[in-house]
C-alpha cells in the first residue's frame, strides 16, 4: 500500500489549470493538496475535503448546492479520484468515461447520441460495456458530426 501520493501527481486535469481562485482559496487548495498527499486512506482525504469545504464556503455563505458548484471542489473531487486510482483502489479512467459522461450530460439518451453520430446502439452499447472498442477513425468521425475531437495527452507517471 502506498502510504503518501507524490505532490505532483495531484490535480492533473488539465480544466484546472485555468481556474483562478482568491488568495483565501489557494491557502485551503493547499491544506487539500497537502491533506491527499500524506494518505493511504483516501475515504479520510474525502471526509476531510468535505467538512473543509463546507466550513470555508458556509463561512462566506455559500449554500451547499453553491458549494458542490465551486471550482475548488470539483478540483477536490478529481484530486480524491486521482488519489482513488494512485492508491490501487479504482481505475483510471478511460475515454468511455468521457464518452458516458458526454451522452449523459448532453443528449436526451443514448439512443439520441447514437442518431446524433451515427454510431449502432449495439455497438455502443458493447463499447460502454468495455467489450469492444471503436476504432480511433470511428471515433473520431463520430465525434466530428456533434461538435467534438478526440484529445491527445500525455501519461501521467503512474509509479
Amino acid at each position: 500500500m502506498i502510504s503518501q501520493v507524490d505532490r505532483a501527481s495531484l490535480p492533473s486535469d488539465p480544466q484546472f489549470g485555468f481556474v483562478v481562485l482568491d488568495d483565501a482559496e489557494r491557502t485551503v487548495f493547499e491544506e487539500l493538496l497537502d491533506f491527499a498527499c500524506k494518505q493511504g486512506d483516501w475515504p479520510a482525504y474525502r471526509n476531510y475535503y468535505i467538512r473543509r469545504l463546507d466550513e470555508f464556503y458556509q463561512s462566506r455563505g455559500l449554500s451547499r448546492d453553491q458549494i458542490i458548484k465551486t471550482p475548488l471542489w470539483k478540483i477536490a473531487q478529481q484530486m480524491s479520484s486521482e488519489l482513488q486510482v494512485k492508491l490501487g483502489d479504482a481505475e483510471a479512467p478511460d475515454y468511455r468515461d468521457q464518452l458516458s459522461d458526454l451522452i449523459q450530460g448532453g443528449f436526451d439518451s443514448r439512443r439520441a447520441f447514437c442518431e446524433a453520430t451515427g454510431i449502432s446502439e449495439d455497438m455502443l452499447s458493447h463499447v460502454l460495456a468495455k467489450r469492444k472498442d471503436f476504432g480511433i477513425e470511428t471515433l473520431s468521425d463520430a465525434l466530428a458530426k456533434i461538435g467534438f475531437t478526440i484529445h491527445i495527452v500525455r501519461f501521467r507517471d503512474t509509479e
